[in-house]
């Protein structure tokens, strides 16, 4: 059979990233170019100045993607985009470079729902195996999702209202970590002792979560301790509210593998690169001998590679997008 390359576009938040993917599995050439430092700047991700980055970025993250690929146009079987869900302005951005490339080049365009993007990165790793279940966990989601096949998503549970990513970005904020919250929630834990006592977030038997009331609880010590002039211990407090989020995650997979016996599971979206997290959830797969796949660290975070990974199936299927094809920030796929 004949190799499919398919040039990947990734914009829905702060990263203008492209790739090329082979047969789905194989990452040719990645880049990506973060917004990170301006956006830091501000606390925390400003639309408009992401979506004018993306215009400002755009072409020349492709002229580079195909440069150190050492590929033209002509080697591309297919362009892939996100286009759902994210930032509106930032998507579309990216959609409608993709459809003016297709409509160019004349390649099929395929549309790809972002947190299939993330699912489907465990696939530049390995081959996923079916049935399977996964965590998918970043600044928009926090779902326990069962797949029987490609793009037969099933969600048995999730929080019912924050992210965890979203969570982790506020709780640095409030503690004056900066952004972007994860890592530097992360490494302030290294140094931390669990000192605080924190609410334990929906302790029951369902696959949901709940998440405000533990970013609720630790706004409220803050703002408590600083009217009564006490200083905030950072790494502590960075420690507790660790241990509890991810306690709660680590719960919740524990009892649904417990209820659905599956052998393989997946960890996916942005808070899948936290160390702490991927430790704890090994402990429970090796508990239940279940096979574990996580990304590389590359492939965690935004990134076009998991973009590409996620049309192949697509394309064999040959679902392919028409140039009516839209950015919407909040498309869902289960």
């Amino acid at each position: 059979m004949k190799d499919v390359n398919i040039l990947a576009i990734e914009s829905s938040c702060d990263e203008t990233s492209m790739a090329i993917v082979r047969n789905g599995v194989e990452c040719v050439h990645l880049t990506v170019l973060t917004q990170m430092d301006t956006h830091a700047l501000f606390g925390g991700v400003v639309p408009e100045i992401a979506s004018r980055m993306h215009t400002e970025n755009i072409t020349m993250v492709f002229e580079e993607t195909l440069t150190k690929a050492k590929m033209t146009m002509d080697d591309i079987d297919a362009v892939a985009v996100t286009y759902s869900p994210g930032l509106l302005g930032s998507l579309l951005v990216g959609v409608e470079f993709a459809k003016t490339l297709s409509f160019i080049y004349k390649k099929p365009l395929i549309a790809v729902n972002h947190i299939a993007g993330h699912i489907y990165a465990n696939n530049l790793e390995s081959p996923m195996k079916f049935p399977l279940l996964a965590l998918v966990v970043s600044g928009g989601h926090t779902d326990l999702i069962l797949m029987k096949g490609d793009y037969k998503f099933t969600k048995i549970g999730g929080t019912l209202d924050d992210a965890i990513g979203e969570c982790y970005d506020k709780v640095a904020r409030v503690i004056d970590l900066g952004y972007p919250g994860g890592p530097k929630i992360e490494k302030a834990a290294l140094e931390g002792e669990h000192s605080y006592d924190l609410p334990i977030p929906m302790n029951d038997d369902s696959f949901n979560m709940s998440f405000s009331g533990l970013k609720s609880s630790i706004i409220n010590l803050v703002h408590n301790e600083k009217q009564r002039g006490n200083e905030i211990r950072k790494n502590d407090l960075a420690r507790s509210f660790q241990d509890v989020a991810v306690d709660e995650l680590v719960r919740k997979t524990e009892l649904a593998i417990k209820k659905y016996k599956v052998k393989n599971m997946i960890i996916a979206g942005g808070v899948s690169a936290n160390k702490y997290l991927r430790k704890e959830i090994k402990k429970v797969t090796d508990k239940y001998k279940v096979n574990l796949s996580v990304p590389r660290m590359a492939y965690c975070t935004d990134n076009a590679a998991m973009i590409g990974a996620a049309a192949y199936p697509l394309y064999l299927k040959g679902e392919f997008a028409d140039f009516s094809l839209n950015a919407t920030s909040s498309d869902e796929i289960y």
